[in-house]
């Protein structure tokens, strides 16, 4: 179980895409991103509290006893992989060229995310379901859906203890000991 606190607190995570690009503007890069989550989520022994996929950037709560520059490599290393290797796969040259980038020491052809990611560590219950309420409507907020729950890349229906059958990605909300 995790228990939020100072000494173990929750990652929240946002990472936009370069320029801002719309990357995940489709149902299957959407889906791609999910499967990416819960990869890092097995890799890293992360724990997935509330998340959000939006065209150009995600946000997500994350439980970890790793650094948080460990988290987010581990993150956004997986997840910019498999949607390069998807778009490349499909034949998005347009987007591709977009994520292009000069070749640096590691000779990376394209890059998915902006390399100024934001990462605030959240210690306390309060602080966690203020993020997720954050993370939960910003589909809202950005003229996506008229109610939070009809997004179907966000975890809102998890936290309101109704998921759907085919959930594109569960959360680890029953790994989280919360105060009495």
């Amino acid at each position: 179980m995790f228990r939020i606190s100072k000494d173990s607190p929750v990652h929240y995570i946002t990472s936009v895409t370069h320029n801002r690009l719309p990357v995940f503007k489709t149902t299957k890069l959407k889906e791609v991103m999910c499967q990416a989550l819960m990869e890092a989520r097995n890799s890293a022994n992360l724990l997935i509290f509330a998340y959000v996929i939006m065209p150009d950037h995600i946000h997500a709560l994350i439980g970890s006893q790793r650094k948080p520059s460990e988290v987010l490599r581990y993150i956004n290393r997986i997840s910019g992989r498999r949607t390069i290797n998807y778009l490349k796969n499909h034949s998005f040259e347009s987007c591709l060229q977009k994520l292009r980038q000069a070749s640096g020491r590691r000779e990376y052809k394209y890059s998915l995310w902006d390399h100024h990611p934001n990462l605030k560590l959240i210690s306390t219950e309060n602080g966690l379901i203020e993020k997720a309420n954050y993370i939960h409507l910003n589909p809202v907020r950005a003229g996506l859906v008229e109610r939070a729950e009809d997004y179907r890349f966000s975890s809102v229906r998890c936290w309101q203890r109704r998921p759907l059958d085919d959930e594109p990605l569960l959360v680890d909300l029953d790994q989280l000991a919360w105060h009495r």
